[in-house]
C-alpha cells in the first residue's frame, strides 16, 4: 500500500508492520458484490481513511476488517510485536477483542445503563468470567469519559441522553477497550460541530499518543484530508485510488467517483485542503449582502 502522509507533513522516517491487514477481500450480500479484491493496511500510528459515495462498499469493507462480515475471498491478518502476521481466523473472539474495536452506528441506547455502565462494556475482553472491574479498569473508564466529553454525565441513563451524546457513549466504550487497532464508521455524524472537532482530534491522539493503528470512514471529504495519514478513495467496491490526501482528493478524481464537479484548493496559510462542490447554483452571482 502506498505511504501517505497528512496534507501537514508528519516526520514518519519507516512505515512499520501493519497491525491489521486484509488481502483480495471479496465480500458479497447474497449474490451481489459489494468489495471486490480490495487490499488494505492498517499500521500503528497511522490513520488510514476510506471515502466515496454510497454504496461503494467503505462500510461493508471496515466491517469485514472487524470480523462482522464474512469474507466470500481473501484473507484478514494481525501482526504482532515481533513482526510476525497472525490469521485473525485463529484468534478467538474474545482474543480479537482485545486487539481491534469498532465503532458502527448502528449500536442502540440501552435502556436501564448508566453512561458509565455502557463504557465498561469496553473492558469485558479483558476481564475474568464473573470478575469485577479492577483498578486498572476503572482508569481506562475514566479517562474515556474525560477525552471523549461524557464524564459529566456517567451516573445518567443512557436513554435519556440524545442521539449525539449515545453516539459519543459508545465511542467511550470503544477508547476504554485499549486496542491497538480502532476502526470506527463515521464517529462524527450526528454530532455539532464543537463534538465534530474533539472527535478528529481524538481520533488523531489515538495515533499519535498512542500509537494506535485507525481505519476510518468518513463522508466528509475536508474531514478525511485533515486527519489521515493515508486515504483510500472507493467506487463501486474497488480502490478508486490510494495515498496521500493531496494525490488522491484531486478535483479529478472526486468528479469522477461522485458525478460533480468539484473545486479543489490549498489554502496555504494552513495548508489543508478545501473541496468546493459545483452545484447548479454555485455558479451564479453572488447575492448581494443586505444593507
Amino acid at each position: 500500500m502506498p505511504t501517505a502522509t497528512n496534507t501537514a507533513p508528519r516526520t514518519t522516517p519507516l512505515r512499520p508492520a501493519a497491525a491489521l491487514s486484509g488481502d483480495g477481500l471479496v465480500l458479497r450480500y447474497g449474490k451481489e458484490t459489494v468489495v471486490d479484491g480490495v487490499s488494505l493496511a492498517l499500521a500503528p500510528g497511522r490513520v488510514t481513511a476510506l471515502v466515496g459515495p454510497n454504496g461503494s462498499g467503505k462500510s461493508t469493507l471496515l466491517r469485514s476488517m472487524a470480523r462482522l462480515h464474512g469474507m466470500a475471498e481473501g484473507t484478514l491478518a494481525l501482526g504482532g510485536a515481533d513482526g510476525q502476521q497472525r490469521p485473525a481466523a485463529l484468534l478467538s473472539a474474545r482474543q480479537f477483542a482485545r486487539e481491534v474495536t469498532l465503532f458502527s452506528q448502528s449500536r442502540p441506547a440501552p435502556q436501564g445503563l448508566t453512561v458509565r455502565e455502557v463504557v465498561a462494556f469496553g473492558r469485558h475482553p479483558h476481564r475474568r468470567r464473573f470478575a469485577g472491574l479492577d483498578v486498572k479498569d476503572r482508569a481506562a473508564i475514566n479517562h474515556a469519559m474525560e477525552a471523549t466529553g461524557v464524564a459529566d454525565m456517567a451516573a445518567r441513563p443512557v436513554g435519556e441522553l440524545s442521539g449525539g451524546e449515545v453516539q459519543r457513549v459508545w465511542l467511550a466504550a470503544c477508547v476504554a477497550q485499549e486496542t491497538g487497532v480502532v476502526l470506527l464508521d463515521e464517529p462524527t455524524n450526528h454530532l455539532d460541530l464543537r463534538y465534530q472537532v474533539e472527535t478528529l482530534d481524538l481520533v488523531r491522539d489515538l495515533a499519535d499518543g498512542h500509537g494506535t493503528a485507525v481505519g476510518i470512514v468518513l463522508h466528509d471529504l475536508d474531514h478525511a484530508a485533515l486527519i489521515a495519514d493515508e486515504l483510500l478513495l472507493m467506487d463501486a467496491g474497488r480502490i478508486h485510488a490510494a495515498g496521500l490526501p493531496a494525490d488522491v482528493l484531486t478535483a479529478e478524481n472526486i468528479t469522477k467517483v461522485y458525478s460533480i464537479r468539484v473545486e479543489v484548493t490549498l489554502d496555504e496559510r494552513t495548508q489543508r485542503l478545501r473541496i468546493d462542490p459545483i452545484g447548479r447554483h454555485s455558479a451564479a452571482n453572488p447575492r448581494k449582502a443586505h444593507p
